[in-house]
């Protein structure tokens, strides 16, 4: 199977300004993604799609293809992944390549691991699947089964059954697992992007079931600075 990388990395971040290039255990964070891309030994080709130049600039010195510049009305916040990857494989293809699969690389994803990659490929041929992405398990805490939502009065009410509070499961071995897209791996063969409709899940979504704490995503200050000390802990633990 022939895989395209494509790392996902705009200039703009209102969160965290210069997100992609700031220093991140000693090293910019969009690092962290293009060495575990290199080091799964997956993709045919790995390249990084950004409008902006220094964030192209450190790509390139880290060893990433460019083969074009992300337009900037494609570089906005409600920028939709799926108008990103459907100009990043239509462009390529104007340029005589296409993949049998493209997986989205976003680095605010730190800790994916180049097994986690190596997995996710090997479950996309394995299963049959259009399409595969990484989860986490909901802590029992913010379970779905124990979820509410408040109607105009403010009263609250099970948000899954709609059922009064008192029917909400209170062990947690009474609910079922719940799991959660982490946002490290969308992997999708490239037919369903270049579908009439075109999308990144398909008709069937095969789950990676990603083990804490690799999942992390980065996208407040406070998910920073939870990545600084998870690195610094994997770090002292290494090799025991």
């Amino acid at each position: 199977m022939k895989v395209l990388g494509v790392i996902t990395a705009r200039g703009g971040s209102r969160s965290i300004p210069g997100k992609n290039l700031r220093k991140l255990g000693g090293k910019p964070l969009i690092a962290y993604t293009i060495d575990a891309a290199r080091e799964s030994g997956v993709f045919d080709r790995t390249i990084v799609s950004t409008e902006d130049a220094a964030i192209a600039e450190a790509a390139r010195g880290l060893g990433c293809e460019l083969p074009f510049v992300r337009p900037a009305a494609l570089s906005a916040d409600e920028t939709k992944h799926l108008d990103v990857m459907e100009h990043a494989v239509r462009t390529l293809r104007d340029q005589g390549y296409v993949a049998d699969a493209v997986m989205i690389l976003q680095p605010t994803s730190p800790l994916r691991r180049p097994e986690d990659i190596r997995a996710s490929v090997e479950l996309l041929a394995s299963s049959g699947a259009d399409s595969v992405v990484s989860v986490s398990a909901v802590p029992a805490h913010y379970h779905p089964m124990r979820t509410l939502r408040l109607d105009e009065r403010g009263f609250a009410t099970l948000f899954v059954t709609g059922a009064p509070v008192r029917a909400r499961i209170n062990r947690r071995q009474d609910m079922p697992d719940a799991w959660t897209m982490n946002g490290a791996v969308y992997l999708f063969r490239t037919s369903v992007i270049l579908a009439p409709v075109p999308s990144l899940y398909g008709d069937s979504t095969a789950a990676y079931l990603m083990p804490e704490p690799y999942g992390i995503s980065i996208d407040e200050p406070a998910d920073w600075e939870h990545a600084e000390r998870t690195l610094a802990y994997l770090g002292s633990n290494d090799g025991h």
